[in-house]
C-alpha cells in the first residue's frame, strides 16, 4: 500500500515511493560513474604497463639479434676459410692425377696411330686396286651399251619414221575437225551476240520508253499519260493535254527509240499513227537524228527530239495545243455571242449596274475634292504661322549678332546659314 504526500504550497499529492526510488537510482547513478572510472584508470596503468613491458622485451630481442648475428658471421669466415684450404688441397692432388692419366693416354695413343697408319696403307692400296678394276668393268660396259644403244636407235627410228606418218594423217584429219568445230564455234558465237544485242536493245527501249513516261506524269500531273501495250499497233504513249478548268484540249503520241541508226520508215509508221490515234502532234524521242538534223526540230510532219531536249520540247508543244484549242472556242459561235453581248449592253439591267458604278465614283471624286480642299486651307495655315515664327527668329539672330558679334553667337532655325527650306513661295 503506498502512501501519499501533500505539498503544502501547491497541494500536489504523491507518492513517496516515488521520491525514495528517484534518490535510489541517483545513489547508484552515481556508483556506477565512480566504478565506471576507476575500471577505466586501472586499464589506461595496465595499458601503459603492457606498453613498458613490451619496449623492453624489444629492446632484448634487439640486443639478442645483435649477437646471434655477429656469432653468425664468425662462423661464416670459419667456414669459408675451411672450404677455402679443403679446395686447395682436392685440386692439387686431381691435377696430378690427369696429368699421369694424359701422359698414360699419350703413350697409348701414339702406338694406336702406328697401327692406324699401317692399316690406312693397307686400305689405299687396295682401293687404287678396286678403282683399276672399276675402271676396266665400266669401260667394258660402255662398250656394250653403246653397241645395244646403236642397234636401239636403228629400231626406234624405224618405229618412228611408221608413227610419224600415222601422225601426220591424223593430225591432218583432227586439223580439219577442229576447223570445222571453230567455223560452228564463230557462227554460234555470231548468232548469239546478235540475240543478246536484240534482247538488250529492246530492254533498253522499254526502260526509256518507261522513262519517258515517268518523265511526262511527273511534269504534267493532270494530264492523262497512256501506255501502248506490247504488240499493239500504235505509238509507245499517248498524252492527252488537260487545261485548268479539266477539259481536253489535244493529244501528243510519243515513239522512243534507242538504236545508232536513224530508221527510214519510223517517221512514215508515226504519220499513220498519229491519224488512227486522232493525235495533234506526233514526237519521236531517239538517240540519233536523220540526216541534216543535228537538234531537236520537225520533219515531214513529225517532232524529233533527244531524251535530253524532250522535256523542253513537251512544254513548248503543249502550251501550243493549249492556245490552239483556247483560240478555237473563241471562235465558237461568234455570231450568237455578239448579239447576246449586245443585248446586254443595252438593256435595263446593265444600265442600272452602271448607273450604281457612276454614282460611287462620283462621291468618292466629292470626297476626295473635299478632303483636298481641307488640307490645303490647313497648309495655307501652318504656312504663314511658319512664316511669322522665321520673321520674329531672324529678328532676334540679328539683335544677337549685333550686340554679341555674328562669330561669337550663331543662332539658326535651319541646317545652313542663309538656307529658305521652311520659307514656301
Amino acid at each position: 500500500m503506498s502512501t501519499t504526500v501533500k505539498c503544502p504550497n501547491c497541494s500536489h499529492s504523491f507518492p513517496i515511493e516515488e521520491v525514495m526510488a528517484e534518490e535510489y537510482k541517483k545513489g547508484l547513478q552515481k556508483q556506477m560513474a565512480d566504478f565506471k572510472k576507476k575500471k577505466e584508470d586501472e586499464a589506461q596503468k595496465e595499458r601503459l604497463e603492457f606498453q613498458r613491458k613490451e619496449q623492453e622485451l624489444l629492446a632484448k630481442q634487439a640486443q639478442q639479434e645483435q649477437v646471434y648475428l655477429k656469432k653468425l658471421d664468425n662462423e661464416k669466415i670459419l667456414l669459408q676459410k675451411q672450404l677455402e684450404d679443403t679446395l686447395r688441397k682436392s685440386i692439387g692432388s686431381d691435377f696430378e692425377n690427369q696429368l699421369q692419366m694424359l701422359q698414360n693416354s699419350n703413350k697409348d695413343n701414339e702406338e694406336k696411330l702406328k697401327t692406324a697408319r699401317q692399316k690406312e696403307l693397307e686400305f689405299l692400296k687396295k682401293e687404287a686396286e678396286l678403282k683399276n678394276k672399276e675402271a676396266e668393268l665400266e669401260l667394258a660396259m660402255q662398250r656394250k651399251l653403246q653397241e645395244e644403244r646403236n642397234t636401239l636407235s636403228e629400231q626406234i627410228r624405224k618405229q618412228e619414221q611408221d608413227k610419224s606418218q600415222l601422225r601426220d594423217t591424223e593430225y591432218q584429219l583432227k586439223f580439219k575437225e577442229y576447223e570445222k568445230q571453230i567455223e560452228d564455234q564463230k557462227k554460234l558465237v555470231d548468232e548469239m551476240k546478235r540475240k543478246a544485242e536484240q534482247g538488250s536493245m529492246q530492254l533498253q527501249g522499254e526502260v526509256q520508253e518507261l522513262i519517258v513516261e515517268e518523265l511526262l506524269q511527273s511534269n504534267f500531273p493532270f494530264d492523262l499519260i497512256d501506255e501502248v501495250g506490247k504488240g499493239v499497233r500504235g505509238a509507245d504513249c499517248i498524252q492527252t493535254i488537260r487545261n485548268t478548268t479539266g477539259q481536253a484540249c489535244g493529244k501528243i503520241i510519243y515513239e522512243s527509240k534507242r538504236t545508232k541508226d536513224f530508221g527510214g520508215d519510223w517517221i512514215e509508221k508515226l504519220k499513220k499513227d498519229k491519224i488512227a490515234t486522232g493525235a495533234d502532234v506526233a514526237v519521236i524521242v531517239t538517240q540519233c537524228y536523220p540526216k541534216g538534223m543535228d537538234c531537236f526540230g520537225e520533219k515531214d510532219g513529225v517532232w524529233i527530239c533527244s531524251f535530253e531536249e524532250l522535256k523542253a520540247v513537251a512544254f513548248v508543244l503543249r502550251d501550243g495545243i493549249i492556245r490552239l484549242f483556247t483560240a478555237t472556242k473563241s471562235q465558237e459561235n461568234r455570231g450568237d455571242k455578239m448579239h447576246m453581248l449586245y443585248d446586254y449592253l443595252t438593256s435595263s439591267e446593265f444600265s442600272s449596274q452602271w448607273n450604281a458604278i457612276s454614282e460611287g465614283f462620283m462621291s468618292m471624286k466629292m470626297s476626295i475634292q473635299s478632303e483636298r480642299n481641307a488640307m490645303e486651307r490647313m497648309w495655307k495655315a501652318r504656312e504663314k504661322q511658319l512664316e511669322k515664327v522665321l520673321l520674329n527668329a531672324v529678328h532676334i539672330s540679328g539683335s544677337v549678332e549685333g550686340i554679341a558679334g555674328k562669330d561669337v553667337v550663331k543662332l539658326s532655325l535651319t541646317a545652313n546659314e542663309g538656307d529658305d527650306a521652311f520659307f514656301i513661295e
